[in-house]
């Protein structure tokens, strides 16, 4: 394991996002590498910091005292039995019909954010040596063909080197307990992954940016795929990168 790849994952040990082997070649390069030692330490050393840092603000007890001063006078009183009761029972009735609706939404946010992380955490995986491509091309015609019959419905592999982002390869990963592919582009140095997974909707949904462990990731829907672009290139050029890369799949699909 070089430097560089030990620095990608030193944040994930310290969190212990890391599976026991990469969390094995992860320590067993910063037991022999004073430079990446001494970062492991001063990593930890923050996170320990930050930790034991009491961030909360409390608010003096003269705010309130000021806040109810500037009330008018009908709202400092103190409110009738009859009027909580009232209250209480509006407030379990609205409650009762937004229920089902909040909680749906709390846990489709919980289910995206583990996603996410679990797409960051297959990134990472893929910039160990090694990890990174199963079929090796900067041809979309050996590159697509190579995930037929490996997945349900085969990623859409497109050349994008004439727009700055290099093709170089595929692979198979695992995200949410599913195989899915991964179509792998570069930046200059810096790579791209693209994962993709067939969704049973088949609506639009548009592209967003979210930042997890200081990598960017685009996530958005199309044609009964989900897509997420990550790297750790700028969020303007991977905004870039999924805009040649939706132009370019819109004009294969009308040609």
């Amino acid at each position: 394991m070089t430097c560089d790849e030990a620095r990608i994952l030193l944040h994930a040990l310290l969190d212990n996002e890391l599976d026991a082997g990469h969390a094995r070649d992860v320590e067993a390069h910063i037991a022999s590498c004073p430079d990446c030692a001494a970062e492991f330490a001063a990593q930890r050393e923050m996170q320990r910091v930050l930790a034991d840092t009491n961030l909360r603000y409390t608010a003096p007890a003269t705010l309130r005292a000021r806040i109810e001063a500037s009330l008018p006078l009908a709202q400092r009183q103190q409110p009738s039995r009859r009027s909580v009761l009232r209250g209480f029972a509006m407030g379990s009735a609205v409650s009762a019909l937004a229920a089902s609706g909040v909680v749906a939404l709390v846990l489709r946010q919980d289910d995206q954010q583990r996603i996410l992380s679990e797409v960051v955490s297959a990134h990472l995986r893929s910039l160990q040596a090694g990890h990174l491509t199963d079929v090796v091309s900067t041809d979309q015609h050996t590159v697509k063909p190579w995930f037929n019959g490996k997945l349900d419905v085969a990623p859409p592999v497109i050349d994008l080197t004439a727009q700055g982002f290099t093709l170089v390869g595929g692979r198979l990963d695992y995200i949410d307990a599913r195989a899915i592919g991964a179509v792998v582009y570069k930046r200059r140095q810096h790579v791209v992954n693209l994962f993709v997974s067939q969704t049973s909707n088949t609506e639009y949904r548009t592209p967003k940016t979210e930042t997890m462990q200081g990598f960017n990731c685009r996530r958005w829907s199309n044609r009964g795929l989900n897509f997420w672009a990550v790297s750790d290139i700028g969020a303007d050029e991977l905004a870039e990168f999924v805009d040649k890369f939706e132009a370019a799949m819109k004009a294969n699909v009308e040609g």
